[in-house]
């Protein structure tokens, strides 16, 4: 059974969209770096309040580029690195309307085994390992989606995948500072 809100930012609208819309959560992951967790999945909010409708794939792959670099510009900016980060999620938009038939879960479902649904995942534009593999850890944990193997590819660092609450996420910032530290 799916979450009513996912815990990654305080904007209690944000957390229920998060939850409910499977291309909020993508659009977060893409989002997270090089700023706050609490502001990267915000911004899938935001972003569907600049569209003015429903935040889905084809809406913001249909978005012309210039025009959703603007949105991301808009005070407040949706990232530190609005352009491109506006370009990156109109890729992965694009893939997903391209690739998924605009069907989020094609990611994962008819896969049997966890390492299939990393493979899908890394194909999406900015997703290398570390991302695919926290994608995979939130919609494990948050959505049932564990096909063989799973728990072999859930993060084993600190990660969004560790948070349950919004006091989490301060404990996830001290824990993943000293991890950084430990891998140095």
């Amino acid at each position: 059974m799916a979450p009513e809100a996912l815990p990654f930012t305080p904007n209690i609208d944000a957390q229920a969209l998060l939850a409910t819309n499977p291309l909020a959560l993508m659009v977060g992951l893409v989002l997270y770096q090089q700023i706050p967790i609490e502001k990267a999945f915000a911004g899938p909010a935001s972003l569907q309040n600049r569209l003015g409708e429903p935040l889905t794939a084809a809406a913001v792959a249909g978005t012309p580029l210039d025009d959703l670099v603007e949105m991301f510009r808009e005070t407040p900016a949706i990232h530190r690195f609005p352009a491109n980060m506006a370009k990156r999620t109109h890729a992965t938009c694009t893939y997903v309307v391209e690739e998924l038939d605009d069907e989020i879960d094609a990611l994962w479902n008819g896969c049997e085994t966890a390492s299939d649904v990393i493979k899908n995942m890394k194909k999406l534009p900015g997703f290398g390992d570390y991302k695919a593999r926290v994608y995979f850890g939130v919609v494990s944990k948050w959505f049932g989606v564990q096909p063989a193997g799973w728990n072999e590819f859930v993060p084993d660092w600190p990660s969004i995948v560790d948070v349950d609450s919004l006091e989490d996420l301060e404990q996830l910032k001290i824990r993943k500072k000293a991890w950084k530290e430990s891998q140095a």
